[in-house]
This record gives structure tokens, C-alpha cells and sequence, in this order.
């Protein structure tokens, strides 16, 4: 069984206490980041997160990658198109969000702008790599830092299983060893990540989304989370 999981040594459990109130007055972190491979449940956790805390919400555009859906049927000859688009509509996004004022709006995310280096080894050839590397490091270090990243993972089966659920038309040509990979270098790039405070949450065994227990435990986690690296175990996986 292939378990997308970090190496990271450290545990950070929750109280596990309930609390519906005063989300948005005691949250300090103004810019918060959802990340994870794909089917994770980024999109789910930011929507949650952003209506919680009365946050600005800004998503990546997938679904309106001209090249997306052409990459999932043949990786080598599409790569380049597609990793271009991601990380040029990714920077016009961030451009915006840097222009405005981060500090008396919450604003959550579903993507990192660093990831983007993710998917762009994992599919470019060399002389591709060089090319966008060039690119990338003109365009990082002009993008707004976040006050914490959430890093979501899953066990493999269990985000085939949430991607084929989902029903999107240009997945069903999605390769296992490619998202196999993708779990690999995910976990790679945050053992590693310490430009802001990291909370790692495995949501195999955890539903945010249908179980009010599971979220609000998780929300308090978020809250709660000030610096460094931190792992947080769920109470119903404890149990």
C-alpha cells in the first residue's frame, strides 16, 4: 500500500475542544495557504476555511488550461504548454493579491506559488527545466509570502478514489504512477519547506467536510498554529 505521507518526525496534537465562535477575531494569520496533490481536497478545505474566517478566497485556474487535458493523455509532448500556463496564470493571480491589502483582509488560497517547481521537474525535460527555471526566478520573488501553509495528504487509493468521484472529464485519463510521483515530490519539496509556518495534515482517515468534529478540529489546529513545522494527528485517528 502506497501512503502519501512525510517524513516529518514531529507531532502536533489539537485539544480537540469545539468552538464555533470568534473564528475571525482570533485567527492572527492573514494569508493562509492550502496545498496537497491533486484530489486531496484543496478546493473543499479553502472554500471551508475562507467562509469561516470571512476570508477573500483565491483559487488556481485548472479547468481553463487550454493544454490539460491533451498533457493527461501524452505528459512528454505537452509538459512545457501546460506547466507555462499554470505558472503565468498563477503569477497574474498572485500579482493581483500582492497589489492589495493582505493586512485587514483574511485571504486563503488553494495553491502555493513555490509548488509550481513541483509539477515542472516532475514533467520537463532538461532543456525545458532550464527554460522555466529562468522564468521562475524572475516571477518568485515577486509574489506575496503567506502567514502558514496547510499541507494536505492522503493515501493514494483514497485520492484515486476522490478523483474519480469527482467525475472530471479531463482526469479520466489520470495515471496512477503519475500521481504516485506527484505524492513523492510533494512530500520531498516540505520536508525541506521553511520559508513559512507548515501544518501537515493526513486526511485519509478524516471527512472535514460531512463530520462537523473532524472540521472543527481541524479549524481549532489552524488557529492554533504559529510557527515552524507541525503534524497534526487527528483525534478520531487517535482514538
Amino acid at each position: 500500500m502506497v501512503v502519501c505521507a512525510t517524513r516529518f518526525s514531529g507531532r502536533f496534537i489539537g485539544s480537540g475542544a469545539i468552538s464555533t465562535r470568534g473564528d475571525v477575531s482570533q485567527n492572527e494569520h492573514r494569508y493562509i495557504v492550502v496545498e496537497g496533490p491533486i484530489g486531496v481536497g484543496k478546493s473543499s478545505l479553502t472554500n471551508i476555511i475562507s467562509e469561516r474566517f470571512a476570508a477573500r478566497k483565491v483559487m488556481e485556474v485548472v479547468e481553463e488550461n487550454p493544454f490539460l487535458s491533451s498533457f493527461y493523455g501524452d505528459r512528454a509532448k505537452y509538459a512545457f504548454q501546460t506547466q507555462m500556463f499554470f505558472l503565468l496564470s498563477r503569477f497574474k493571480q498572485q500579482q493581483k493579491l500582492f497589489q492589495q491589502d493582505l493586512f485587514n483582509t483574511i485571504t486563503v488560497s488553494d495553491y502555493l506559488f513555490a509548488k509550481d517547481r513541483i509539477f515542472a521537474h516532475l514533467t520537463l525535460d532538461p532543456n525545458e527545466l532550464a527554460l522555466y527555471e529562468r522564468i521562475f526566478e524572475e516571477l518568485g520573488p515577486r509574489v506575496a509570502k503567506p502567514d502558514l501553509v496547510i499541507y494536505m495528504q492522503a493515501r493514494l487509493e483514497v485520492l484515486l478514489t476522490r478523483i474519480k468521484k469527482r467525475g472530471r472529464e479531463f482526469e479520466r485519463k489520470f495515471d496512477p504512477q503519475y500521481l504516485d510521483d506527484l505524492c513523492k515530490a510533494y512530500n520531498e519539496f516540505f520536508f525541506h519547506y521553511q520559508d513559512t509556518p507548515l501544518l501537515v495534515v493526513n486526511t485519509s482517515d478524516i471527512d472535514f467536510v460531512n463530520n462537523p468534529e473532524d472540521l472543527e478540529n481541524l479549524i481549532n489546529v489552524v488557529k492554533s498554529t504559529k510557527k515552524g513545522t507541525h503534524h497534526y494527528q487527528p483525534m478520531s485517528v487517535r482514538r
